[in-house]
């Protein structure tokens, strides 16, 4: 289906109904749409399982080749890792324990670190730091790999903090954080964060106390853990988490509020108050809204309030790539992050960029979309700039020091040769030089493979598209 650039959803490119057209596009090197922080994924859950496996931690946080499941991957080259602060604990304490959902699988109960709330005190006993080492231990191989930006996120206060002692929700989807408690979450964060710098030598670049706190499905009979927070309230745990965290001198910028959808963001943005919002440093928001939602809204209150923006956390259950692509090019088009974060990198169903079960271990393949990744990841890479790639499914990034314009583009229309304008750089290759060039086939074919068949004539590339093909280029000797 094809749909009309101005209500911010196109993903296609204009071709006659009839006949393959040769379609040309500008790409803008006055434009600048931001300075690329990264890409990465969240640890939990799949790290639960396998967070001591060191060939999961080279394919995803490296951008070398490893062998894998018998063949050969070309590393991800993540550097973002999300770390995810459990809520849960199987202690009892004053007679009183956890409420576990009937339909939470064990992967997805991330095990926390305050087990009751005797002392806030992180070094008297009712802290246990001993627990969620895979997860830890995953976060330290990404580290060591080369993951530069770390965030510490919460999917639910502890257990106890909540009115009924469940941390995947009430009975009804309304808040279920005890009013009492909402500075002890805002604690509970920042000595995380404290103890992982101190103890663990794992600086955390931002914190964000929430997870989808506008979404009402966030229930007790759920099947993760999950919190609904009023805006008002988040607005007061962000306050106390910027003074926690000050209090125990720590840099970790406060991000927020990782809604679900982008009219939620929208929102809460437009709702939380400009104490709230001085006090956040970077949006944080969902893909899950896929080709809805006015990304272009959240895009501007975000610049206007001078904050980032982050796609931190997207997923779906299509293992070809095909829902990927067209989302993710609508978040270059109309969102402009400087970060993207995929959320499960392990799962099944088509969730995982590998097929995977997190509770049983087995690991069965890889999924088209790790491929189809891999051409944006890999080649659009941090300090870079965005730049305007003249139409909806192109995307351009320069690296300055190197002097190298990218190129990704997506066709999911009749097979066509796509031109690529490079008359407004200042100085391009020569005629005939050769560009690289990656292909991957959206629903099966190519899986990243790369060619030398493109060159330079006059001030344009071309390329010949199969339908639902993603291609990159990576150009040298170009200059803004």
């Amino acid at each position: 289906m094809r749909f009309h650039a101005f209500l911010g959803l196109a993903v296609v490119l204009v071709h006659s109904p009839l006949t393959a057209a040769d379609v040309t596009t500008t790409i803008s090197a006055q434009s600048n749409r931001g300075t690329w922080d990264g890409w990465g994924t969240s640890l939990a859950w799949w790290a639960k399982k396998f967070g001591d496996r060191t060939d999961l931690s080279d394919i995803l946080f490296t951008v070398k080749k490893s062998q894998f499941l018998g063949q050969s991957l070309p590393g991800l080259g993540f550097n973002i890792a999300r770390y995810n602060a459990g809520a849960g604990s199987s202690n009892s304490y004053n007679g009183e324990s956890m409420v576990k959902s009937a339909n939470i699988l064990p992967s997805r109960q991330m095990d926390g670190y305050w087990v009751n709330w005797a002392s806030e005190n992180p070094t008297s006993s009712s802290w246990n730091w001993t627990v969620d080492r895979p997860q830890r231990q995953a976060l330290r191989h990404a580290i060591d790999r080369g993951a530069t930006r770390i965030e510490l996120f919460s999917n639910s206060p502890m257990w106890w903090m909540c009115k009924n002692h469940n941390p995947s929700g009430a009975s009804d989807g309304s808040e279920n954080i005890q009013s009492w408690n909402l500075e002890r979450h805002a604690i509970y964060m920042a000595n995380v964060a404290k103890h992982f710098k101190d103890k663990w030598n794992v600086q955390f670049e931002s914190v964000d106390p929430f997870n989808e706190p506008s979404a009402d499905w966030w229930r007790a009979d759920g099947t993760q853990e999950g919190c609904h927070f009023d805006i008002a309230t988040m607005a007061t745990v962000i306050g106390y988490l910027r003074t926690h965290l000050d209090s125990r001198k720590l840099s970790t910028i406060i991000a927020a509020s990782d809604e679900s959808y982008y009219d939620q963001a929208v929102n809460t943005l437009q709702n939380i108050g400009s104490t709230a919002i001085s006090k956040i440093s970077r949006v944080n928001v969902h893909g899950y809204q896929g080709g809805s939602g006015r990304r272009d809204t959240l895009y501007s209150l975000a610049s206007a309030a001078n904050k980032t923006l982050w796609n931190s956390e997207y997923g779906d259950g299509d293992g070809t790539g095909m829902n990927l692509v067209q989302n993710l090019l609508l978040d270059f088009r109309w969102l402009l992050p400087t970060g993207w974060v995929y959320w499960q990198a392990l799962d099944g169903g088509g969730w995982g960029l590998i097929d995977a079960s997190n509770d049983s271990g087995q690991i069965s393949g890889v999924n088209q979309k790790y491929w189809v990744l891999a051409q944006f990841t890999r080649h659009i890479r941090p300090g870079m700039r965005i730049l305007d790639g003249g139409n909806d499914n192109v995307v351009a990034a320069y690296n300055a020091s190197a002097q190298k314009l990218v190129v990704v583009a997506a066709n999911y229309d009749t097979a066509q040769y796509i031109n690529f304008d490079l008359s407004s750089f200042s100085q391009r290759p020569a005629n005939g030089t050769a560009i690289a060039r990656w292909n991957t086939q959206i629903n099966g074919g190519d899986r990243y493979v790369q060619y030398s068949n493109t060159t330079v004539s006059g001030a344009k590339f071309s390329s010949y598209f199969n339908t639902n093909t993603v291609q990159t280029f990576e150009v040298t000797g170009v200059v803004l």
